[in-house]
């Protein structure tokens, strides 16, 4: 289910927009004012956003503008300005398309799911893994968070990668051994433990309590795929 911040003042139209896309199967979180957006996208995975132009607090090209920053998740401006200086300005600033008011609502469904499909067609082009602030580059071999590029030594990478593509399900030790080390786990060898713990190092996972790489008694290890929006602006240690 994809998941969608809505960010418009225009209560009705807000109310509307919300209920025939949740109809459409999306999930919707709207918010009435421009300086609530970063907290949102700092504590929820969003995979678009739908941005009046016109808002209390910050305008939206502010926000955009403020988007871009941080993420690269598409970006559908809402205008009730028909001429070139709010599109061009809004181009700009960074959004990805735009929709002039009144909103049909077949309309803006297809804009939506362009974006959303492009996106998708991107991923799978550079066979990425994404995952709010995480990206891995399979085909690049490389992987970024927070915006910031980790390096990881080879075997980490595999790692993390056979994790990350099994996200929400444990993955029992004996599955691990056979998929990258290529033999089954002997009951003793413990090195993707330690693996795994360099991974929390690495990520600022507290090895306490563990948020985004959890290990399940008697089971095996967990990637949990809606840790990755982080509140603060940490920084991965670069070197692995």
């Amino acid at each position: 289910m994809h998941h969608i911040l809505l960010v418009e003042d225009d209560m009705s139209l807000a109310s509307w927009v919300s209920e025939y896309l949740t109809e459409q199967g999306f999930k919707v979180t709207h918010k009435a004012r421009g300086d609530e957006v970063l907290g949102v996208l700092l504590n929820s995975p969003i995979d678009l956003v739908l941005l009046d132009v016109m808002l209390p607090g910050l305008n939206g090209i502010e926000v955009c503008r403020a988007i871009r920053q941080h993420q690269e998740l598409p970006i559908i401006m809402l205008t009730a300005r028909a001429d070139e200086f709010d599109e061009v300005i809004g181009l700009e600033a960074g959004a990805d398309d735009y929709v002039i008011k009144p909103v049909r609502p077949r309309a803006l469904l297809a804009r939506i799911n362009r974006q959303l499909t492009t996106v998708q067609r991107n991923n799978s082009v550079e066979n990425k893994i994404t995952f709010g602030d995480l990206v891995i580059n399979q085909e690049a071999k490389r992987v970024t968070y927070q915006g910031k590029e980790v390096e990881l030594s080879t075997s980490l990478f595999s790692f993390l990668t056979f994790l990350a593509e099994r996200a929400g399900t444990v993955v029992d030790r004996d599955s691990v051994f056979k998929a990258l080390k290529k033999r089954e786990y002997d009951g003793q060898d413990r090195r993707f433990d330690v693996m795994l713990s360099t991974l929390r190092k690495v990520f600022h996972d507290d090895p306490q309590k563990p948020q985004k790489f959890k290990t399940v008694w008697g089971k095996g290890y967990l990637f949990v795929s809606d840790a990755w929006q982080e509140n603060s602006p940490q920084q991965p240690d670069n070197e692995v």
